[in-house]
C-alpha cells in the first residue's frame, strides 16, 4: 500500500507547489486588498469615525454576495473575467483569480470584526493626541488588533487551502486535484488517503504557526 501511495511522489510535489502558488497569491491579495477593505468597512459603519451609510451598504452588499456565492459556481462564473485578466481561464495562475476575489471578501470581514473588538477609547485617545488618519490606522488600530488580524489571516488561509482543492475544475491543479485524478478516478484509495494526510499536515502547520504568532503578539 505504501508503494502505491508513493509511486506518484513527483506528481505530489508538483501538486503541493501548485497549492502553494494558489494559496500564496490569495493570501497576498487578502493582505494587500482585504485588509484596507476591512478597515474601510469598519470606519463606514454606523457610529464610527467616518460613518457613511451609502458606502457601507454598497461594500457590505458586495462582500456578502461574494462570501455567500457557492465557490465552485463562482469559479465557473468568473471564467470570462479570469480570461480578461490573465489571458486564459485554464491553469494554476488563472485559478488564483476567483480564489483571490474570495480571499479579499473573506478576510475583509474578519478584519472588520477584529477592529470592532478594540475599545472605542483607543480611537478617542489617538485623536486627542493629534493622530492623522494613517497614524490612527497603523499606529493604534492595527497595533491593538494585531493578534486578531493574525488569527483571522490564519483562519482565512486554512479556508483558501480548502477552496484550492476544487481548482482542478479549471486546470488549477493542487493536492485536491491530485487526489481526484490519481486516487479516486484510478480507484487507488491509498493514494487518495495519502493526499488527504498531506492536506491535514499543511493545515496543522498553518494553524500552529498562526496561533503561535498571534499569541506572541497578544499584549493582553
Amino acid at each position: 500500500m505504501l508503494e502505491n501511495a508513493f509511486k506518484y511522489q513527483e506528481q505530489m510535489w508538483q501538486s503541493i507547489g501548485e497549492t502553494f502558488v494558489m494559496v500564496g497569491i490569495s493570501v497576498g491579495a487578502a493582505v494587500l486588498l482585504g485588509l484596507p477593505l476591512g478597515t474601510l468597512l469598519y470606519f463606514c459603519r454606523k457610529g464610527q469615525l467616518y460613518e457613511n451609510k451609502k458606502l457601507s451598504l454598497v461594500l457590505n452588499t458586495l462582500v456578502n454576495i461574494v462570501r455567500s456565492f457557492p465557490f465552485l459556481l463562482l469559479v465557473v462564473a468568473m471564467i470570462p473575467v479570469t480570461r480578461l485578466i490573465v489571458g486564459t481561464a485554464i491553469g494554476t495562475i488563472a485559478a488564483t483569480v476567483p480564489l483571490s476575489i474570495v480571499a479579499i471578501a473573506y478576510y475583509s470581514r474578519l478584519v472588520e470584526q477584529a477592529l470592532l473588538e478594540i475599545p472605542r477609547g483607543t480611537t478617542e485617545a489617538a485623536l486627542s493626541m493629534g493622530a492623522s488618519r494613517l497614524g490612527l490606522i497603523f499606529k493604534f488600530l492595527y497595533v491593538e488588533a494585531r493578534s486578531g488580524l493574525v488569527l483571522g489571516l490564519t483562519t482565512s488561509t486554512i479556508s483558501f487551502i480548502s477552496f484550492s482543492t476544487v481548482m482542478g475544475v479549471v486546470g488549477g491543479g493542487g493536492v485536491g486535484d491530485f487526489a481526484i485524478r490519481y486516487g479516486y478516478q484510478r480507484y487507488e484509495t491509498e493514494v487518495m488517503a495519502y493526499a488527504i494526510v498531506v492536506m491535514i499536515v499543511l493545515v496543522q502547520i498553518v494553524q500552529f504557526s498562526g496561533s503561535t504568532i498571534a499569541r506572541l503578539l497578544d499584549k493582553k
